[in-house]
């Protein structure tokens, strides 16, 4: 695979980095309140009963208290919170330690109070209400304090408090993506993924950047976890069969999704394997479009080998977390079709890397959208995105190259095709007429396809109607290109039209599916609200950011309410006006504090065409990519934590002055 397309931002990123503060600083939606923030968890994960800790490294962490973990089987708690030192902070705590070292070197009397015996020579102690265990415990705790690296570097001040947590998985903890935030004095912490896992984990011991340092992983398969420091390089040696066939899947952008401070707003993970005399046997900077890499190879003989990973342009900090899952595992890289009607099971196609089957039955019972369907290969859970729709669908048959061989197709369809080779180009034949609205969509790039779609509508002289490249869903918060097309047009003229489906790149094979649809408009929305974490004083209001994603020309008023709400908590101003893309509601909450942070669930109403439309309001955090770009990204749930009143501060008057005496007169 070619090497990694980051490698030539490495001259400029060093100008980027030297503005970011500033830069961050001056930018719209800047935080405007210190509310909880963390950065990354490690390790981001672990197995099925295991106990270990994790650290966390965040801002405006006072008084955290405790972790809300999305679903059941996992119980984690704090045991330490540590935060950089202020000038003075350090100055009081080095007189401290230099008083206690003066006690501790002073003549030491007979007895110290806390020793077996007498105890009337405490008296002559440096200090008679502290034994010398206690100084030593004090001390220490003042050299730990003062050793933290961070009182001195503040180049990340987001990361500049550590957390550290004792984590517990319930042997039967559903394997998955969870959502973890922490619970501190001023509310709750964004959300950060961690992951249950299957397999044995292991994690990074360091010096490892040479192979000579590493120790040899015969327990295959398994899961590594590490961070990437500065310049840092992480290899590990495994112990392979002949034959096996390889996968190495990383997670890094997976667990982070952006970084608003670093270029290209992730990081960037490569992953090489070599063989014991340093020969690179394959190399992935990425998989398809998705930045983590993932890397295939049939191991050719028995011995060792060795997987490094790095980042593509040898930066490195704390929140460069990764988890690599290494083994002969199964790995789907597609599937035929992308998607199916709702209510009918689905047979696809699958391929990929370890599979016991070619073929999956996929449940009909999915509601229409696109979903992660979930199933086990070899006991282990796997994921592939998969589209429902209730509209008619067929297969794309080939050959339909050209206008001449055009598949025809009655409108509405759903065509799931396929660009079989490179410089394929599908087209379908239908019958319009004038002052008919036409809408063609393509789903590909969104369903973890690799075609990068182009779509032209001509009629059947051959003059072009109408072309699109590239389509914005603000929806996919997690895609930063694109590649799905989108055409709407009103027909000219009643005749035959004729609707071509391309690759940009002029690429093609197995992998390129598609779904199109061809059909009327079919009006709709998306709702997304922001922040995903809501903190808000008793009896207070705050307010929340509801976007609407508006689908195939639908621009009418959307209603906004609560769902199932406890009692307290309303919603006020709640609609998105007619022809807005985004609203500012009030949520109000009641007047006592809750314990534990609270699920809420925003819907909004709209009548479209006659009917009442009810959509959910999908939680979501509006992130920064590399100073500039900004995304929707879902989360799971909207939580809401509401705390205490702030106490009123106390109303200080001056003293009276006594009065003058009287003079004499």
């Amino acid at each position: 695979m070619k090497r990694s397309r980051w490698s030539a931002f490495g001259g400029w990123v060093a100008v980027i980095l030297a503005v970011a503060p500033a830069a961050l600083a001056a930018m719209p939606g800047a935080r405007a309140q210190r509310e909880p923030h963390i950065g990354y968890v490690y390790p981001a994960g672990g197995r099925q009963g295991a106990t270990f800790q994790a650290a966390i490294g965040g801002q405006y962490l006072d008084g955290v208290s405790g972790v809300d973990i999305s679903g059941g089987g996992i119980h984690a708690t704090v045991i330490e919170h540590v935060k950089p030192l202020n000038g003075k902070e350090i100055n009081l705590l080095r007189d401290r330690l230099k008083e206690l070292q003066q006690i501790m070197n002073a003549p030491k009397p007979e007895k110290w109070e806390g020793d077996t015996g007498d105890k009337a020579n405490a008296a002559a102690s440096p200090d008679p209400n502290m034994d010398r265990a206690a100084l030593q415990k004090e001390m220490a705790e003042i050299k730990k304090k003062l050793a933290n690296p961070k009182n001195r570097n503040r180049d990340n001040p987001q990361l500049s408090e550590d957390v550290t947590l004792k984590v517990v998985l319930a042997p039967d903890a559903e394997p998955g993506q969870r959502e973890l935030r922490l619970k501190t004095a001023s509310g709750l912490s964004n959300p950060l993924i961690f992951h249950i896992g299957q397999l044995p984990e292991y994690t990074e011991k360091e010096p490892n950047s040479k192979t000579a340092d590493t120790e040899v992983l015969s327990l295959l398969p398994l899961v590594i976890n590490g961070q990437i420091t500065p310049g840092d390089v992480d290899r590990f040696r495994l112990k392979l069969s002949k034959g096996t066939r390889l996968v190495a899947a990383a997670s890094a952008q997976e667990l982070i999704p952006y970084l608003a401070d670093g270029v290209p707003g992730w990081f960037q993970a490569t992953l090489a394997l070599y063989d014991t005399s340093g020969n690179e046997l394959a190399y992935a900077d990425d998989y398809r479009f998705h930045p983590d890499p993932v890397l295939f190879y049939e191991i050719p003989k028995d011995g060792e080998y060795v997987i490094e990973i790095r980042d593509s342009i040898y930066r490195g900090r704390e929140d460069f977390v990764y988890r690599i899952a290494v083994g002969e595992l199964p790995f789907v890289t597609s599937i035929f079709p992308l998607g199916g009607r709702a209510g009918a099971q689905t047979t696809v196609e699958a391929n990929g890397w370890n599979l016991p089957a070619s073929e999956l039955t996929l449940d009909g019972g999915l509601r229409p959208g696109i979903s992660n369907f979930d199933f086990r290969i070899s006991n282990l859970k796997c994921s592939v995105p998969f589209a429902v729709d209730t509209l008619p669908e067929c297969l794309e048959k080939e050959p339909n190259n050209e206008q001449a061989s055009a598949q025809p197709v009655t409108l509405p369809i759903i065509v799931n095709g396929r660009i079989d080779q490179a410089g394929d180009v599908d087209m379908f034949r239908f019958e319009g007429r004038a002052g008919d609205e036409v809408v063609a969509e393509v789903y590909a790039r969104r369903l973890d396809s690799p075609v990068d779609s182009v779509l032209k509508l001509t009629d059947a002289s051959g003059r072009q109607i109408a072309f699109n490249d590239d389509h914005e869903d603000k929806g996919a918060g997690l895609t930063t290109h694109h590649a799905d097309s989108l055409l709407s047009i009103t027909l000219p003229a009643d005749g035959t039209y004729y609707l071509a489906i391309g690759d940009a790149q002029h690429k093609g094979g197995p992998a390129y599916g598609y779904r199109l649809r061809i059909s009327p408009p079919q009006p709709d929305f998306e709702l997304r609200v922001v922040p995903s974490s809501v903190n808000v004083r008793a009896a207070a209001t705050t307010a929340l950011t509801v976007y609407a994603l508006r689908k195939d020309g639908f621009s009418g008023e959307i209603a906004l309410t609560l769902k199932d709400a406890p009692s307290g908590f309303t919603l006020a101003s709640g609609k998105v006006p007619a022809g807005q893309d985004q609203a500012k509601v009030t949520l109000k909450v009641p007047a006592m504090p809750t314990k534990e942070p609270l699920s809420l669930c925003v819907e909004g109403r709209a009548v479209i065409q006659g009917r009442e439309i009810v959509r959910p309001a999908v939680p979501a955090d509006n992130m920064m990519q590399a100073f500039f770009y900004r995304h929707l990204v879902p989360a799971k749930d909207l939580k809401v934590m509401v705390t205490p009143r702030a106490k009123p501060k106390p109303i200080l008057t001056p003293p009276k002055e006594p009065l003058p005496p009287l003079s004499r007169g």
